[in-house]
């Protein structure tokens, strides 16, 4: 038990809620853990809560009853994301990141754990009603964005490999056709990595007519899983509604055609702000 002024049982508090996202935590833990009483816990709540919804951080959800309590659902709201994702267009929009054959570069992005960060609080804000037990991405650029994501969202992270690796044991493995040349390529995955029927969110770091999401959604039949939700953080608009796979997702960035010629890029805030 913690004897704290009221100031620093506030900053505490708040604190603990974001730590623990999406997890109903009952005012005893609170009470007990400060030695205060109910009804001065649930007005230190009332003030967190408004804080958080004033600043776009997210929601407190009050549930009542004797297993009731508070929880903390991150959000981010449409002005707190928009110049997060304008700075990260201007950045994208520099002529280095066109390499040759016109693809483009965006790894170093990957390695920016702040914008990571942002970027899952992005998607745990879009995908916050869905229910989902697992978030999945295929390695490796994915991967960043994937346990982002699920820090936020407090679900495990399930990893899609390339070629099979012999510590996992038994896998399932399928082919796929990815990318502008329509290669195949082939993605595994652990038959004990993913639980039957399973609702899963897939994230990605770069969709053109996803096919790579589209193979994991394949994959994930051999699961008997559900696709709860799809969430990209940069999309191809370089690409015509017949090749594209799939049309319900979620994207944070936009990319316009790229001018391997000039290294001209076009880019702007994705689907992410229409949606909201």
């Amino acid at each position: 038990m913690k004897k704290l002024k009221r100031s620093a049982r506030l900053v505490e508090m708040t604190q603990y809620l974001m730590s623990k996202p999406h997890t109903l935590i009952p005012l005893t833990t609170f009470a007990e853990r400060y030695g205060a009483a109910k009804s001065s816990i649930s007005e230190d709540l009332a003030i967190i809560k408004e804080v958080f919804e004033s600043e776009g951080t997210g929601d407190l959800l009050t549930l009542a009853g004797a297993a009731g309590g508070v929880k903390f659902i991150p959000k981010c709201a449409p002005t707190v994301a928009l110049p997060v994702i304008e700075s990260l267009c201007t950045s994208m929009e520099h002529p280095d990141r066109v390499l040759p054959g016109g693809y483009f570069y965006i790894t170093d992005i990957l390695g920016q754990p702040a914008l990571m960060n942002d970027v899952g609080r992005m998607f745990a804000s879009a995908f916050a009603d869905c229910d989902i037990d697992v978030v999945m991405t295929v390695e490796t650029k994915g991967i960043p964005i994937a346990y982002a994501t699920a820090a936020h969202l407090n679900l495990p992270v399930v990893l899609v490999r390339r070629d099979h690796v012999v510590t996992e044991g038994s896998a399932v493995s399928i082919n796929y056709v990815s990318g502008s040349q329509k290669s195949i390529h082939t993605m595994t995955l652990a038959r004990r990595a993913l639980k039957e029927r399973s609702r899963v969110l897939i994230v990605d770091d770069f969709m053109r007519a996803g096919g790579t999401v589209h193979g994991m959604m394949d994959l994930l039949k051999e699961f008997d899983a559900t696709v709860a939700g799809v969430g990209v953080l940069v999309e191809s608009e370089d690409v015509s509604n017949e090749e594209r796979l799939l049309t319900d997702y979620v994207s944070l960035v936009r990319v316009g055609t790229v001018d391997a010629r000039t290294r001209q890029i076009m880019v702007k805030p994705g689907n992410y702000f229409d949606k909201e």
